[in-house]
């Protein structure tokens, strides 16, 4: 067995408790200029001053200086898609011809496990390079392809949530399943999968439009089965896919009202881009502490329209935010912010960058119900972690001469950051950071 030492990183150390309201909330993050974490087995054992820290490293600790660069928690995507690693970047008009034109076709190719796997390597090196520590996928239809995305998780030591998307409508006949063998599969896969390690599995009903009511009670029979899951599917984002869910289901108050009907909500569902919302949907949300994700180049991309945040935040909804590989156009979180903040930008909604960094850490992981264990840099949580330079390019260089504060940092990494920005990645306190580049 190969003896396991502590680990000593120095660096500068930014970790969130709450969501900043501007860069005076002190109480909102910790900075040290002179920073250390100490890991221990894969956990942050300690954090603070570099003096204090250096002085409670058992013998053999393995010290590695990142000076002058930015510690971070890893950052967190709450909804993406594995089986669509070939289909970024595809011209398409919107949503559903996009899902007709290239997304059915290829994630047809994971009933084959040795594709699968294939991609899986490829998708996690890309997570990887840009910083993302954990994220939350749609796997296709296919068992195989769930058992690709968590054991390349399992390899690598990764807090990855997923799950089997369940479809027994509205798409290619190799692509959909039926209500009771969608049940049976998830429930076989979410047994062997759930807890294992650092895997979380996600019941995963596509939307709407690809289940029979039947298979969404099979969905609802799930969460109630298994309460501690996660469930994630997608709303609200086309007006084109909200007229054709209202005639699949006329006798829904609204869109939301649908998974409301099969007990689909609750504090672990996670609705993917909740764009076009109407009041009573944002009171259901609200009341049952479901989580809005927002998807900003996604949206972008296949124009459905304007994430309002002022809104569902005035209305009490919680919220994370996320690339959605790959009808999103970047596996960067950095560009995500920065597309998200444009996004708000249009409708006059101002987001500080100290408070778009804590979206991407602890933002997420309170949306996941996962702040105890990711996140943070706090003490007994789990050393995910990165390491960001915001002189990473000649731009960077140059307009960083200027900066004066982190909130100017922060700004620059967001607005010019990609996978450069990246030093390194660790996972689990290992770094696993790789170098992407054509072959």
């Amino acid at each position: 067995m190969i003896e396991q030492h502590a680990k000593l990183l120095r660096g500068r150390i930014l970790s969130f408790n709450a969501e900043p309201q501007g860069p005076e909330d002190h109480d909102a993050f910790d900075y040290i200029e002179d920073g250390a974490l100490l890991i221990e087995d894969g956990l942050i054992a300690a954090r603070g001053d570099y003096a204090a820290i250096k002085t409670m490293a058992p013998a053999g600790t393995v010290e590695t200086d990142h000076r002058p660069h930015l510690i971070t928690a890893g950052f967190i995507d709450t909804h993406l898609h594995f089986p669509q690693v070939q289909v970024i970047a595809s011209w398409a008009d919107q949503l559903l011809d996009w899902l007709n034109d290239y997304t059915f076709p290829a994630e047809q190719r994971f009933a084959d496990r040795a594709h699968g796997e294939r991609i899986a390597k490829g998708f996690y090196d890309l997570l990887i390079s840009n910083g993302t520590t954990t994220a939350v996928a749609y796997c296709s239809s296919h068992p195989n392809s769930v058992e690709a995305y968590f054991s390349e998780a399992e390899r690598r030591g990764m807090r990855m949530l997923g799950g089997k998307t369940m479809m027994d409508r509205g798409a290619p006949e190799a692509l959909c399943d039926t209500a009771q063998s969608s049940y049976d599969d998830s429930k076989a896969l979410l047994a062997k999968w759930n807890g294992r390690g650092r895997a979380n599995y996600v019941i995963t009903p596509r939307f709407a439009i690809t289940s029979t009511p039947e298979q969404l009670e099979a969905a609802g029979a799930l969460l109630k089965e298994h309460p501690d899951c996660h469930l994630q599917t997608h709303i609200n984002e086309n007006h084109n896919e909200i007229a054709y869910t209202r005639e699949l289901y006329p006798q829904a108050k609204d869109y939301l009202g649908v998974y409301e009907d099969f007990g689909l909500l609750g504090p672990r569902t996670l609705l993917g881009h909740c764009i076009h919302m109407t009041e009573r949907e944002k009171a259901v949300m609200q009341e049952t502490a479901s989580v809005a994700v927002f998807c900003p180049t996604s949206n972008l991309f296949l124009g459905s329209g304007l994430f309002n945040r002022a809104d569902l935040q005035a209305s009490g909804v919680r919220m994370g935010i996320a690339t959605d590989i790959g009808g999103g156009t970047s596996y960067s979180m950095l560009s995500t912010l920065d597309e998200g903040y444009k996004v708000l930008q249009l409708q006059r909604q101002r987001l500080h960058p100290l408070q778009t960094f804590f979206w991407a850490t602890l933002g997420n992981a309170e949306a996941l119900s996962l702040e105890d264990k990711i996140g943070n840099l706090n003490a007994g949580t789990e050393a995910d972690l990165i390491v960001l330079d915001a002189r990473a390019t000649l731009p960077m260089c140059l307009r960083m001469e200027t900066a004066t504060s982190l909130s100017d940092e922060l700004f620059v990494l967001q607005t010019l950051g990609d996978d450069r920005a990246i030093v390194e990645t660790y996972v689990a306190g290992e770094a696993q950071k790789v170098t992407i580049g054509a072959s």
